[in-house]
């Protein structure tokens, strides 16, 4: 069986305001789809799994860590994460354990839902099982980690979804 060109796959990253994690791996999610030239059949959101940041832009840190390597940011705003999303995404990607939790829960139980939520980490040999850490209460430097951290997660997430295409 072949996919068609004009279907789509559909990952949602996940971290709990929907300001620094998530949007930074959108983000570089989106780039990372235009260079392999796969960005028409891959649609790309991020949420928060609490509503504080509903509607806000990244945070400021994250917005110029992003830009210093290329990523623009400014056009995303945060929103929370809801039932409909697990049955509307396929990959549903949390950024660590608690938002992982959250999600499992938002699931209720149900299996199908429940097989689409995993790590980001789990994308990448060198950070399988591991959190994306949440850089809001630290400095600068944290948000140059976790960008290192998930540019490598990505990689092998586009690897992924490349070889479903590939197979689909």
């Amino acid at each position: 069986m072949t996919m068609p060109d004009n279907a789509q796959i559909q990952v949602l990253f996940v971290c709990l305001g929907n300001i620094c994690r998530s949007p930074t791996a959108e983000g570089i999610m989106r780039q990372r789809l235009e260079q392999t030239g796969i960005a028409r059949q891959v649609v790309v959101d991020s949420a928060g799994t609490g509503p504080w940041h509903v509607g806000d832009p990244p945070d400021r840190r994250a917005l110029a860590a992003a830009a210093g390597r290329g990523y623009d940011l400014s056009a995303l705003r945060g929103r929370q994460v809801s039932a409909a999303d697990l049955a509307r995404f396929d990959y549903v990607i949390a950024m660590d354990d608690g938002n992982l939790g959250d999600l499992r829960a938002l699931a209720e139980g149900d299996r199908e839902q429940l097989n689409k939520i995993c790590l980001l980490g789990d994308f990448s040999p060198a950070h399988r099982g591991q959190p994306v850490g949440d850089p809001y209460y630290g400095g600068a430097d944290g948000f140059d980690r976790v960008l290192d951290m998930i540019e490598t997660c990505i990689d092998g997430l586009v690897a992924d979804i490349s070889a479903r295409l590939d197979r689909a």
